[in-house]
């Protein structure tokens, strides 16, 4: 297809992580990361589901992050993997626009930790009105919001990268369709568009980051008010998983886009993506469950049956 003198371009080269000769290497080692995050994320969905004493709001909310951890696993890990070994590592403008569906977690995610921020801070704030306040319709509610908004952020993405004319350079300089580097080498490239894409993802990660920041102050006031040392141990072990995986969630998202785009090399880039798009959807199951004694006991109950 042709327009004017130009040849547009509809399939893209990654460039991928690293120098060929690693490639095996790095194949084995993504292969055993992925089966891992799934293993891990599928069996704590399967769990919650098996065990009626994890039918609670927190561990409802517990599943869905599980599920939106192996759709951001499963959007970029299957495609790296096939890269590894084919050295044309080429992708379609429609598999970048699919990877955009499974990868649309990321956002999904912002809102599913806010909604156990929520759930936290009624348990330990208002224990007496728990029961009446997260009820399951409630709980399944605030799950589908969050899927909604990040079905919703993916329609912008799509729309915008619709837009977009390919009819030069055809290389990607990242191991997944990141959308930043398409709008480099299209030859439409108004920077209205990737402004807007900053500004979107800087509104969501900044406001659900300051709701958790607000609910978990609120939460720390009333422990050191009213808890006993007892209480004050339980409040802290009930928070500091979730604390743990907001930050590292947190910590990499707000370096990878809202940081000033002359801040840090590219191949730095692409490491804070690899971690939050790969590691921390391998790091959350262990993180929520190898210290839960409820999770423990329950696996205990399933194996034994």
């Amino acid at each position: 297809m042709s327009e004017g003198n130009k040849t547009l371009v509809t399939e893209f080269v990654l460039t991928g992580l690293t120098e060929p000769w690693l490639q095996v290497l790095l194949f084995i080692v993504f292969l055993v990361i992925y089966l891992t995050t799934m293993l891990g994320n599928l069996g704590l969905m399967a769990l919650i589901w098996k065990d009626a004493h994890l039918h609670t709001p927190m561990y409802l909310f517990l599943g869905g992050l599980a599920f939106a951890n192996a759709c951001t696993s499963t959007s970029v890990t299957p495609r790296m993997l096939v890269n590894f070994l084919d050295k044309t590592a080429m992708i379609s403008l429609a598999e970048c626009i699919t990877f955009y569906f499974f990868a649309s977690s990321v956002t999904t995610e912002c809102f599913l930790l806010v909604a156990m921020a929520y759930d936290h801070y009624v348990a330990i704030c208002n224990p007496l009105l728990y029961p009446v306040v997260m009820s399951n319709r409630l709980c399944t509610h605030l799950k589908s919001i969050s899927y909604a908004i990040g079905f919703l952020h993916l329609l912008i993405h799509v729309s915008l990268l619709l837009r977009l004319t390919f009819c030069g350079s055809k290389i990607i300089h990242y191991f997944y369709c990141e959308i930043l580097q398409l709008f480099k080498i299209s030859c439409n490239d108004p920077p209205i568009k990737a402004l807007m894409i900053t500004i979107f993802a800087a509104f969501i990660q900044i406001s659900t980051l300051m709701t958790m920041i607000i609910s978990y102050t609120c939460v720390l006031f009333d422990v050191l008010k009213k808890k006993s040392e007892k209480g004050r141990s339980k409040a802290f072990s009930m928070c500091s998983a979730h604390l743990l995986s907001v930050s590292l969630y947190y910590g990499t998202l707000i370096f990878r886009y809202v940081r000033p785009a002359s801040g840090l090399a590219e191949d730095q880039d692409k490491m804070y993506s690899l971690f939050y798009m790969i590691i921390i959807p391998l790091l959350n199951p262990f993180i929520y469950s190898l210290r839960n004694k409820q999770v423990i006991g329950a696996l205990r109950r399933v194996s034994k049956k």
